[in-house]
Protein backbone atom coordinates (compact mmCIF):
# COMPACT_ATOMS: atom_id res chain seq x y z
CA UNK A 1 0.00 0.00 0.00
CA UNK A 2 1.29 4.02 -0.85
CA UNK A 3 1.02 6.54 1.63
CA UNK A 4 -2.65 6.08 2.02
CA UNK A 5 -2.37 4.39 5.56
CA UNK A 6 -3.92 2.44 7.72
CA UNK A 7 -1.30 -0.31 6.02
CA UNK A 8 2.40 0.11 5.96
CA UNK A 9 5.90 -2.21 4.39
CA UNK A 10 9.26 -4.05 4.73
CA UNK A 11 13.47 -3.69 4.98
CA UNK A 12 17.38 -4.33 5.85
CA UNK A 13 20.86 -3.93 4.38
CA UNK A 14 23.55 -1.23 4.76
CA UNK A 15 23.01 2.25 3.72
CA UNK A 16 24.94 5.30 1.53
CA UNK A 17 23.84 7.15 -1.34
CA UNK A 18 24.35 6.22 -5.03
CA UNK A 19 25.20 2.81 -6.97
CA UNK A 20 28.39 2.82 -6.52
CA UNK A 21 28.98 2.02 -2.78
CA UNK A 22 30.09 -1.87 -2.41
CA UNK A 23 33.33 -0.63 -1.12
CA UNK A 24 32.25 2.38 1.17
CA UNK A 25 30.45 0.93 3.76
CA UNK A 26 32.89 1.39 6.40
CA UNK A 27 33.24 5.03 4.81
CA UNK A 28 29.34 5.74 5.40
CA UNK A 29 29.56 5.08 8.97
CA UNK A 30 32.30 7.59 9.88
CA UNK A 31 30.37 10.01 7.94
CA UNK A 32 28.21 12.29 9.87
CA UNK A 33 24.02 10.95 9.75
CA UNK A 34 23.23 15.20 10.09
CA UNK A 35 20.98 17.14 11.52
CA UNK A 36 20.59 16.60 15.28
CA UNK A 37 18.37 19.51 15.73
CA UNK A 38 17.40 21.81 17.54
CA UNK A 39 16.70 20.06 21.36
CA UNK A 40 20.06 19.00 21.47
CA UNK A 41 19.07 15.50 21.64
CA UNK A 42 22.03 12.89 21.68
CA UNK A 43 24.64 15.70 22.22
CA UNK A 44 26.89 15.56 25.09
CA UNK A 45 30.75 16.45 25.91
CA UNK A 46 31.54 13.45 23.48
CA UNK A 47 30.20 14.87 20.56
CA UNK A 48 30.46 17.89 18.32
CA UNK A 49 27.41 20.83 17.65
CA UNK A 50 25.93 18.12 14.78
CA UNK A 51 26.26 15.04 17.83
CA UNK A 52 28.62 13.51 16.06
CA UNK A 53 31.69 12.18 17.20
CA UNK A 54 34.26 14.27 16.57
CA UNK A 55 36.41 13.18 13.93
CA UNK A 56 39.52 10.75 15.49
CA UNK A 57 38.18 11.32 18.75
CA UNK A 58 35.80 7.88 19.52
CA UNK A 59 36.29 6.53 22.94
CA UNK A 60 35.05 2.81 23.27
CA UNK A 61 34.33 3.45 26.97
CA UNK A 62 32.20 6.62 26.25
CA UNK A 63 28.12 5.75 26.27
CA UNK A 64 27.57 7.86 22.79
CA UNK A 65 23.66 7.69 23.44
CA UNK A 66 22.94 8.89 26.72
CA UNK A 67 19.36 9.63 25.60
CA UNK A 68 17.67 5.33 26.37
CA UNK A 69 14.35 5.18 25.44
CA UNK A 70 12.23 2.50 27.42
CA UNK A 71 8.96 0.60 25.54
CA UNK A 72 6.06 0.36 27.30
CA UNK A 73 2.70 -0.28 25.14
CA UNK A 74 4.48 -1.10 21.73
CA UNK A 75 5.21 -5.05 20.68
CA UNK A 76 6.70 -5.07 17.80
CA UNK A 77 9.89 -3.41 18.18
CA UNK A 78 12.37 -3.27 20.67
CA UNK A 79 15.51 -0.68 21.01
CA UNK A 80 18.92 -2.22 22.62
CA UNK A 81 22.05 0.19 23.19
CA UNK A 82 25.73 -0.42 23.39
CA UNK A 83 28.33 2.64 23.81
CA UNK A 84 28.37 3.81 20.13
CA UNK A 85 25.44 1.79 18.68
CA UNK A 86 21.91 0.90 19.52
CA UNK A 87 19.95 -2.29 17.95
CA UNK A 88 16.44 -1.37 16.35
CA UNK A 89 14.52 -4.70 15.57
CA UNK A 90 11.20 -5.09 14.58
CA UNK A 91 9.75 -8.64 15.46
CA UNK A 92 7.09 -8.40 12.72
CA UNK A 93 7.95 -6.25 9.68
CA UNK A 94 4.73 -7.64 7.81
CA UNK A 95 2.54 -10.36 8.44
CA UNK A 96 3.95 -13.39 9.20
CA UNK A 97 7.74 -11.68 8.30
CA UNK A 98 10.53 -13.09 10.49
CA UNK A 99 11.99 -10.16 12.67
CA UNK A 100 14.73 -7.66 11.47
CA UNK A 101 17.25 -6.26 12.93
CA UNK A 102 19.34 -2.69 12.18
CA UNK A 103 22.61 -1.55 14.13
CA UNK A 104 21.96 2.20 14.04
CA UNK A 105 25.66 3.06 14.58
CA UNK A 106 25.99 7.11 16.16
CA UNK A 107 27.75 9.20 13.48
CA UNK A 108 31.45 9.39 13.16
CA UNK A 109 31.80 6.18 14.96
CA UNK A 110 33.78 3.05 13.64
CA UNK A 111 31.63 0.49 12.01
CA UNK A 112 31.19 -2.40 14.72
CA UNK A 113 32.59 -5.69 14.31
CA UNK A 114 29.58 -7.96 15.21
CA UNK A 115 28.97 -11.49 15.10
CA UNK A 116 26.42 -14.08 14.85
CA UNK A 117 22.97 -12.66 13.81
CA UNK A 118 23.91 -9.02 14.07
CA UNK A 119 26.61 -9.71 11.73
CA UNK A 120 24.82 -9.66 8.39
CA UNK A 121 22.57 -6.86 9.78
CA UNK A 122 22.32 -3.76 7.68
CA UNK A 123 24.55 -0.89 9.85
CA UNK A 124 22.89 2.71 9.38
CA UNK A 125 24.65 5.62 10.54
CA UNK A 126 21.96 8.24 12.87
CA UNK A 127 21.10 10.63 12.99
CA UNK A 128 19.99 10.16 9.07
CA UNK A 129 19.61 13.09 6.81
CA UNK A 130 17.41 12.28 4.31
CA UNK A 131 14.41 9.51 4.67
CA UNK A 132 12.17 8.35 2.02
CA UNK A 133 8.75 7.36 2.85
CA UNK A 134 5.82 4.71 2.55
CA UNK A 135 3.54 5.74 4.73
CA UNK A 136 1.37 9.17 6.02
CA UNK A 137 1.60 7.93 9.20
CA UNK A 138 5.56 8.56 9.29
CA UNK A 139 5.21 12.34 8.99
CA UNK A 140 4.32 13.20 12.55
CA UNK A 141 6.45 11.12 13.92
CA UNK A 142 8.79 13.68 11.84
CA UNK A 143 6.79 16.75 12.13
CA UNK A 144 6.08 16.42 16.08
CA UNK A 145 9.28 15.82 16.65
CA UNK A 146 10.92 18.77 14.79
CA UNK A 147 12.19 16.22 12.16
CA UNK A 148 10.38 16.74 9.00
CA UNK A 149 13.48 18.50 7.13
CA UNK A 150 14.50 15.05 6.84
CA UNK A 151 12.04 13.90 4.96
CA UNK A 152 12.90 13.68 1.56
CA UNK A 153 10.14 11.51 -0.80
CA UNK A 154 7.04 9.89 0.23
CA UNK A 155 5.84 6.96 -2.47
CA UNK A 156 2.71 9.22 -3.34
CA UNK A 157 1.53 12.55 -2.61
CA UNK A 158 -2.17 11.85 -3.23
CA UNK A 159 -2.41 10.66 -0.16
CA UNK A 160 -0.91 13.30 2.12
CA UNK A 161 -2.80 16.36 4.35
CA UNK A 162 0.05 17.53 5.76
CA UNK A 163 0.69 21.12 4.26
CA UNK A 164 4.10 21.72 4.52
CA UNK A 165 4.68 17.99 3.03
CA UNK A 166 2.35 18.69 0.17
CA UNK A 167 3.95 22.08 -0.59
CA UNK A 168 7.58 20.04 -0.68
CA UNK A 169 5.76 17.60 -2.96
CA UNK A 170 4.67 20.46 -5.28
CA UNK A 171 8.31 22.41 -5.13
CA UNK A 172 10.40 19.14 -5.75
CA UNK A 173 12.30 18.98 -2.40
CA UNK A 174 10.12 15.64 -1.66
CA UNK A 175 10.36 12.97 -4.06
CA UNK A 176 7.35 11.27 -5.46
CA UNK A 177 8.88 7.52 -5.62
CA UNK A 178 5.62 5.13 -6.22
CA UNK A 179 2.99 7.56 -7.07
CA UNK A 180 1.20 4.82 -8.82
CA UNK A 181 1.58 2.33 -6.21
CA UNK A 182 4.74 0.61 -7.94
CA UNK A 183 7.91 1.96 -6.50
CA UNK A 184 10.16 3.21 -8.73
CA UNK A 185 13.83 1.45 -7.31
CA UNK A 186 16.37 3.60 -10.23
CA UNK A 187 14.52 6.85 -8.50
CA UNK A 188 15.27 5.81 -5.08
CA UNK A 189 18.82 4.33 -5.61
CA UNK A 190 19.73 8.09 -7.95
CA UNK A 191 18.27 9.49 -4.67
CA UNK A 192 19.84 7.40 -2.52
CA UNK A 193 18.62 8.47 0.73
CA UNK A 194 19.82 6.76 4.17
CA UNK A 195 16.85 5.27 4.77
CA UNK A 196 13.49 4.07 3.10
CA UNK A 197 11.04 3.38 6.04
CA UNK A 198 8.49 0.91 4.61
CA UNK A 199 5.00 0.80 5.71
CA UNK A 200 4.83 -2.54 7.45
CA UNK A 201 4.26 -4.67 3.86
CA UNK A 202 6.79 -6.25 1.38
CA UNK A 203 7.46 -5.14 -2.08
CA UNK A 204 10.02 -7.33 -4.00
CA UNK A 205 11.28 -4.34 -5.00
CA UNK A 206 12.88 -3.79 -1.36
CA UNK A 207 15.98 -5.97 -2.56
CA UNK A 208 17.17 -4.59 -5.41
CA UNK A 209 17.24 -1.35 -3.00
CA UNK A 210 19.26 -3.24 -0.35
CA UNK A 211 21.97 -4.58 -2.78
CA UNK A 212 22.27 -0.93 -4.12
CA UNK A 213 23.23 -0.26 -0.29
CA UNK A 214 19.89 1.49 0.07
CA UNK A 215 19.10 1.34 4.19
CA UNK A 216 15.38 -0.29 4.06
CA UNK A 217 14.04 -0.49 7.67
CA UNK A 218 10.37 -1.45 8.37
CA UNK A 219 7.65 0.46 10.51
CA UNK A 220 5.12 -1.53 11.24
CA UNK A 221 3.00 -0.10 14.17
CA UNK A 222 -0.04 -0.96 12.15
CA UNK A 223 0.24 -4.47 13.60
CA UNK A 224 0.12 -3.01 17.03
CA UNK A 225 -3.17 -3.57 18.33
CA UNK A 226 -3.52 -0.96 21.04
CA UNK A 227 -3.50 2.79 20.25
CA UNK A 228 -0.62 3.68 22.36
CA UNK A 229 1.53 0.85 21.64
CA UNK A 230 0.63 2.28 17.86
CA UNK A 231 2.22 5.93 18.94
CA UNK A 232 4.89 4.47 20.36
CA UNK A 233 6.19 3.75 17.64
CA UNK A 234 7.65 7.62 17.09
CA UNK A 235 10.73 6.33 19.80
CA UNK A 236 11.77 3.72 16.89
CA UNK A 237 12.07 7.05 14.37
CA UNK A 238 13.59 9.03 17.24
CA UNK A 239 16.49 6.47 17.07
CA UNK A 240 17.21 7.37 13.77
CA UNK A 241 16.45 10.96 13.23
CA UNK A 242 18.19 11.68 16.86
CA UNK A 243 14.81 13.01 18.11
CA UNK A 244 15.07 11.00 21.58
CA UNK A 245 13.71 13.70 23.93
CA UNK A 246 11.11 15.22 22.12
CA UNK A 247 9.74 11.69 21.48
CA UNK A 248 9.92 10.48 24.81
CA UNK A 249 8.30 14.00 26.37
CA UNK A 250 5.75 13.73 23.45
CA UNK A 251 4.70 10.46 24.12
CA UNK A 252 4.40 11.16 27.81
CA UNK A 253 1.67 13.26 27.19
CA UNK A 254 -0.03 11.46 24.70
CA UNK A 255 -0.12 8.68 27.14
CA UNK A 256 -1.24 11.20 30.09
CA UNK A 257 -4.15 12.78 28.24
CA UNK A 258 -5.24 9.47 26.97
CA UNK A 259 -5.34 7.52 29.96
CA UNK A 260 -7.37 10.73 31.52
CA UNK A 261 -9.68 10.82 28.73
CA UNK A 262 -10.35 6.95 28.86
CA UNK A 263 -11.02 7.57 32.68
CA UNK A 264 -13.70 10.32 32.28
CA UNK A 265 -14.94 7.93 30.00
CA UNK A 266 -15.13 4.70 32.57
CA UNK A 267 -17.01 6.49 34.61
CA UNK A 268 -20.28 7.34 32.01
CA UNK A 269 -22.77 5.17 31.42
CA UNK A 270 -21.66 2.91 28.10
CA UNK A 271 -23.35 3.99 24.30
CA UNK A 272 -24.20 1.46 21.97
CA UNK A 273 -23.06 2.32 18.65
CA UNK A 274 -22.77 0.74 15.28
CA UNK A 275 -19.18 0.76 14.24
CA UNK A 276 -18.16 0.99 10.43
CA UNK A 277 -20.21 0.49 6.82
CA UNK A 278 -20.42 -1.26 3.80
CA UNK A 279 -17.33 -2.19 1.55
CA UNK A 280 -17.54 -4.31 -1.33
CA UNK A 281 -20.96 -5.99 -0.05
CA UNK A 282 -19.53 -6.65 3.22
CA UNK A 283 -19.99 -4.82 6.24
CA UNK A 284 -16.45 -4.02 8.41
CA UNK A 285 -16.57 -4.14 11.58
CA UNK A 286 -14.01 -3.83 14.63
CA UNK A 287 -13.67 -6.53 16.33
CA UNK A 288 -13.14 -5.94 20.25
CA UNK A 289 -9.61 -6.91 20.36
CA UNK A 290 -8.32 -4.66 17.35
CA UNK A 291 -7.43 -1.28 17.44
CA UNK A 292 -10.53 0.82 16.92
CA UNK A 293 -11.90 -1.95 19.17
CA UNK A 294 -9.64 -0.71 22.13
CA UNK A 295 -10.54 2.79 21.49
CA UNK A 296 -14.42 2.23 21.68
CA UNK A 297 -13.90 0.35 23.99
CA UNK A 298 -12.21 3.03 26.42
CA UNK A 299 -14.46 5.60 25.08
CA UNK A 300 -17.66 3.54 26.59
CA UNK A 301 -18.65 2.55 23.67
CA UNK A 302 -20.69 -0.66 23.42
CA UNK A 303 -21.64 -3.24 19.85
CA UNK A 304 -22.30 -6.39 19.49
CA UNK A 305 -19.35 -7.74 18.67
CA UNK A 306 -17.21 -5.82 21.43
CA UNK A 307 -16.77 -9.05 22.72
CA UNK A 308 -14.51 -10.80 19.70
CA UNK A 309 -11.20 -11.04 20.79
CA UNK A 310 -9.26 -10.90 17.42
CA UNK A 311 -7.35 -7.90 15.87
CA UNK A 312 -9.05 -7.72 12.13
CA UNK A 313 -12.31 -6.51 11.33
CA UNK A 314 -15.16 -8.71 10.84
CA UNK A 315 -16.96 -9.12 7.10
CA UNK A 316 -21.11 -9.35 7.85
CA UNK A 317 -23.82 -8.92 5.23
CA UNK A 318 -25.73 -5.91 6.07
CA UNK A 319 -28.82 -7.72 7.46
CA UNK A 320 -26.56 -9.80 9.99
CA UNK A 321 -25.42 -6.18 11.14
CA UNK A 322 -28.89 -4.88 11.30
CA UNK A 323 -30.37 -7.58 13.15
CA UNK A 324 -27.89 -6.80 16.08
CA UNK A 325 -27.03 -3.11 15.92
CA UNK A 326 -30.04 -1.55 13.63
CA UNK A 327 -31.15 0.59 16.71
CA UNK A 328 -27.92 1.91 17.74
CA UNK A 329 -28.47 5.55 18.49
CA UNK A 330 -25.06 6.50 17.05
CA UNK A 331 -22.89 5.60 13.72
CA UNK A 332 -19.41 5.90 13.76
CA UNK A 333 -17.78 5.58 10.19
CA UNK A 334 -15.54 6.67 7.81
CA UNK A 335 -17.62 7.44 5.02
CA UNK A 336 -17.13 11.34 3.31
CA UNK A 337 -20.99 12.14 3.19
CA UNK A 338 -21.87 15.99 3.11
CA UNK A 339 -25.38 14.59 4.37
CA UNK A 340 -27.45 11.47 5.04
CA UNK A 341 -28.56 12.18 1.18
CA UNK A 342 -25.25 11.17 0.70
CA UNK A 343 -25.74 8.27 2.63
CA UNK A 344 -29.12 6.80 0.97
CA UNK A 345 -26.88 6.77 -2.03
CA UNK A 346 -24.02 4.97 -0.93
CA UNK A 347 -26.75 1.94 0.11
CA UNK A 348 -31.01 2.79 0.32
CA UNK A 349 -30.64 0.09 3.00
CA UNK A 350 -29.03 2.44 5.33
CA UNK A 351 -31.86 4.66 5.69
CA UNK A 352 -33.25 1.49 8.23
CA UNK A 353 -30.93 2.36 10.62
CA UNK A 354 -32.10 4.33 13.99
CA UNK A 355 -28.67 6.76 13.65
CA UNK A 356 -29.85 7.67 10.25
CA UNK A 357 -33.54 8.06 10.93
CA UNK A 358 -32.32 10.54 13.77
CA UNK A 359 -30.00 12.40 12.21
CA UNK A 360 -30.31 15.79 13.81
CA UNK A 361 -30.67 18.81 10.70
CA UNK A 362 -28.07 20.58 9.20
CA UNK A 363 -29.35 23.88 11.19
CA UNK A 364 -29.12 21.86 14.73
CA UNK A 365 -25.15 20.39 13.96
CA UNK A 366 -24.49 24.20 13.06
CA UNK A 367 -25.61 25.34 16.18
CA UNK A 368 -23.85 23.20 18.23
CA UNK A 369 -27.41 21.25 19.28
CA UNK A 370 -27.27 18.12 16.83
CA UNK A 371 -24.91 16.10 19.38
CA UNK A 372 -28.30 14.47 20.97
CA UNK A 373 -31.39 13.72 20.13
CA UNK A 374 -33.88 13.59 23.16
CA UNK A 375 -30.90 14.40 25.58
CA UNK A 376 -29.28 11.24 24.54
CA UNK A 377 -26.05 11.08 21.59
CA UNK A 378 -27.21 10.07 18.27
CA UNK A 379 -26.79 10.53 14.78
CA UNK A 380 -23.83 9.60 11.97
CA UNK A 381 -20.69 10.88 12.93
CA UNK A 382 -17.62 10.18 10.55
CA UNK A 383 -13.51 10.69 11.09
CA UNK A 384 -13.55 13.15 7.79
CA UNK A 385 -12.96 16.49 9.25
CA UNK A 386 -9.41 16.85 8.26
CA UNK A 387 -9.38 15.73 4.71
CA UNK A 388 -6.55 17.66 2.66
CA UNK A 389 -6.71 18.78 -0.82
CA UNK A 390 -6.05 15.32 -2.37
CA UNK A 391 -8.43 13.31 -0.53
CA UNK A 392 -5.44 12.59 2.24
CA UNK A 393 -7.32 12.27 5.71
CA UNK A 394 -5.55 13.17 8.94
CA UNK A 395 -7.13 10.52 10.82
CA UNK A 396 -4.97 8.44 9.03
CA UNK A 397 -1.71 10.39 9.19
CA UNK A 398 -1.80 12.25 12.88
CA UNK A 399 -4.54 10.12 14.21
CA UNK A 400 -2.30 7.19 14.50
CA UNK A 401 0.75 9.11 16.62
CA UNK A 402 -2.17 11.08 18.55
CA UNK A 403 -4.72 8.01 19.90
CA UNK A 404 -5.18 10.77 23.02
CA UNK A 405 -7.09 13.49 20.39
CA UNK A 406 -8.80 10.27 18.81
CA UNK A 407 -10.11 9.01 22.12
CA UNK A 408 -11.14 12.90 23.01
CA UNK A 409 -13.48 13.18 19.89
CA UNK A 410 -15.01 9.83 20.87
CA UNK A 411 -15.39 10.51 24.32
CA UNK A 412 -17.27 14.14 23.29
CA UNK A 413 -19.79 11.88 20.86
CA UNK A 414 -20.68 9.45 23.60
CA UNK A 415 -20.63 10.97 26.62
CA UNK A 416 -20.67 15.15 25.49
CA UNK A 417 -21.78 15.80 29.64
CA UNK A 418 -18.16 14.88 30.21
CA UNK A 419 -16.85 17.18 27.48
CA UNK A 420 -18.31 20.36 27.21
CA UNK A 421 -16.43 23.17 24.98
CA UNK A 422 -14.59 20.44 23.25
CA UNK A 423 -13.16 20.99 20.24
CA UNK A 424 -13.30 18.48 17.41
CA UNK A 425 -9.73 16.82 15.89
CA UNK A 426 -11.11 14.43 13.77
CA UNK A 427 -14.64 13.86 13.76
CA UNK A 428 -17.51 15.38 12.42
CA UNK A 429 -21.10 14.83 12.37
CA UNK A 430 -23.40 14.26 9.45
CA UNK A 431 -26.51 16.19 8.95
CA UNK A 432 -29.86 14.99 7.85
CA UNK A 433 -30.55 15.75 4.30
Amino acid sequence: MSMSRSRPARGRRPLLPGLALALASALALTACGGGQGAAGDGKSAATGADGCVKKGEFDAGTDYFPEKQKIGHAENFSLRYEKGYQVLTVKQPYPQGKPESYVLVKCGAPAPKLTGELAKAPQVSVPVKSLYSASTTHIPLLGQTGKLDVLTGVSSGAYVSDEEVLKGVKDGAIEEYAPENALNTEKVIGAGPDVLMTGGTDDPQYAKLRKAGIAVVANAEWLEATPLGRAEWVKAMAALTGAEKKAGALFAEIEKDYEAAAARAKGAEPVEVLPGSMYQGKWGVASGGSYLGRLLQDAGATHPWDGEKGTDSLQLSFEAVYAKAGDAPIWLTGENWETTADTLKADKRYGQLAAVKDAPSAAEVKAGKGAAKGGKPAGIWTYTKAVGPGGGNDYFESGVLRPDLVLADLVAILHPEQAQGHTFTYYEQVPGA
